[in-house]
């Protein structure tokens, strides 16, 4: 019985690191793609204020490109939604064959039926 509660916790553990992981790289590409943004909004504001046809043209670009990175970014954090979402639901079916009460002491918990 201790092996399966202990096995649980193991599997929870893995699932929490990957879902850490994945925090961590969803965000880091999060933030590179606002930094961009950042940068391309700064242009954009440039070329609006400088009036020159040129650069009026270069924006419809520059918005379509900052579009496009607001698009990733949504993806980014569906992805990493799903990604909880998932770990959430393999951490409650490892939880269900039993879990430790905070003062550290296995416990079992019931099934209700029907």
């Amino acid at each position: 019985m201790d092996g399966d509660i202990f096995s649980s916790i193991g599997s929870t553990a893995q699932v929490d690191g990957k879902v850490l992981q994945t925090f961590q790289k969803s965000f880091g590409q999060v933030q590179h793609i606002l930094d961009q943004n950042r940068l391309l909004i700064n242009e954009i504001n440039q070329n609006h204020e400088s009036k020159i046809p040129d650069n009026l043209s270069r924006n419809v670009g520059l918005i379509r490109e900052l579009n496009n990175n607001i698009r990733r970014v949504v993806d980014l954090y569906a992805d990493l939604s799903s990604s909880v979402t998932k770990s959430v639901d393999v951490s409650s079916e490892a939880d269900s064959g039993g879990s430790f009460k905070s003062n550290g002491k296995a416990s079992q918990k019931r099934i209700r039926s029907g």
